[in-house]
């Protein structure tokens, strides 16, 4: 039929057309983002999917920090206890070479005042009260500590160290309280501020022992539990690299098979609008059965 008021064919191409060049700048908007959702519209399930996964995402990242504290927080404590027991092994040392009979009074003073000073140093690490550990001053800052925590003081309940990104996903590591039994013995001071344990007491190299024990004991424990939180850290970077790969799925758009329908839809476009431009010049034919 031809109509000179309506042009069908001229609606149609330009429908096309104008579909073409929105599905053009969505193409374009993907490839220039990165990103699969641009607009909400684009995968609706797929943005609220994607929104949980990086929360929980997140939340392993966080966990991960926590761990990885836990651990340089373990490691400090033995540190310090690692150098506790060469303290106390060079005690014994000392203990046994002040029973030397060949030593006079001056040589074994000698000895005491190094001893007595290793018992400074213990003293000054594990810190304490004097009701904790005796004496005339106390010490609130020992050197024993980590992020103002006090390694080495009472802690019943322990520290709880978050290892998951779920409620309830703890662990708890045990305290390292060397302020009571063998290791209290060997630097616990009197009313005067004097030393309870002195180098030339008979029981000084069983006592020493004992807190040689104590210290070993400790470091297995906290050594069980680091292994735990390396175990778990692993987990967790596991975890999270897995997360971000369902999140890409989603998200991130597939650049090679985007630039495919970016040709096709340039090529639409550029074809649409060549076929509108056609039927605009359709309705001319009627002029010529009007000249005739």
């Amino acid at each position: 039929m031809s109509v000179i008021n309506t042009n069908i064919q001229a609606s149609t191409a330009a429908r096309n057309l104008n579909q073409s060049q929105e599905m053009l700048g969505r193409s374009l908007n993907r490839l220039s983002s990165g990103s699969k959702i641009v607009n909400p519209s684009d995968d609706a399930a797929g943005l609220a999917v994607s929104e949980k996964l990086d929360a929980q995402n997140r939340r392993v990242r966080a966990a991960t920090t926590n761990v990885q504290n836990a651990i340089s927080y373990v490691q400090s404590a033995d540190g310090f206890m690692n150098g506790m027991s060469q303290i106390l092994s060079r005690m014994s040392e000392l203990a046994i070479l002040a029973k030397d009979v060949t030593k006079n009074t001056s040589d074994v003073s000698l000895y005491g005042e190094e001893f007595r000073a290793l018992q400074d140093q213990l003293r000054a690490t594990i810190g304490g009260s004097t009701g904790d550990i005796g004496g005339t001053t106390g010490n609130d800052t020992p050197l024993g500590s980590f992020n103002s925590l006090t390694l080495f003081g009472a802690n019943p309940t322990g520290l709880s160290v978050t290892i998951g990104q779920a409620v309830g996903q703890e662990m708890t590591i045990p305290e390292s309280n060397l302020r009571d039994g063998a290791m209290l013995a060997i630097f616990e001071q009197d009313g005067t501020g004097a030393y309870k344990l002195n180098i030339t007491d008979t029981d000084a190299i069983f006592k020493i022992t004992d807190g040689i024990q104590d210290i070993a004991t400790e470091r297995a424990r906290l050594g069980a539990s680091q292994s735990r939180l390396e175990l778990a850290s692993r987990t967790l970077q596991i975890e999270f690299e897995n997360l971000g790969a369902a999140i890409s799925r989603i998200r991130d758009v597939d650049v090679a098979e985007e630039s495919t329908r970016l040709a096709k839809y340039n090529i639409l476009v550029q074809s649409g609008t060549a076929m509108l431009a056609q039927a605009n010049q359709a309705p001319q034919s009627v002029l010529r059965l009007l000249q005739q």
